[in-house]
């Protein structure tokens, strides 16, 4: 029996997978999801922007359960950690995530190069 790995996937990790990034292929497959209604706030954006309301909103619908709740705590962790980092400009939603994913024991997937050194981040442009 093969062992499912998990990650959180920030919004970058997602627009990258949706659009067929190679370095993201091994990410598709048999990977338990974590992300954030933030996050999915973010692509849903994007996604709006470059493809209408249609496909953002299915891709915003298909992705909602993978939602992990944001507690105060996370909050508050996220807002120190943004703070200890606050030269590298990082955003609060980049730093919920970070933190949701240390706490939920998995690594932040990400190809934002202001996490590239970070420890638990798995790195991928």
């Amino acid at each position: 029996m093969e062992i499912i790995k998990s990650y959180f996937f920030d919004t970058y990790a997602l627009y990258e997978i949706i659009h067929g990034n190679k370095n993201y292929e091994k990410y598709e497959k048999e990977i338990s999801i974590l992300t954030t209604k933030l996050n999915l706030m973010e692509l849903h954006y994007l996604l709006l922007r470059l493809y209408g309301e249609e496909r953002a909103n299915l891709t915003y619908d298909r992705l909602l359960i993978y939602i992990k709740e944001i507690s105060d705590e996370i909050i508050k962790e996220a807002n120190k950690f943004r703070l200890l980092f606050k030269r590298r400009k990082l955003s609060y939603i980049d730093c919920v995530g970070y933190i949701l994913a240390k706490y939920n024991g998995v690594k932040f997937l990400t190809g934002d190069k202001q996490f590239e050194d970070l420890e638990n981040v798995e790195f991928v442009k």
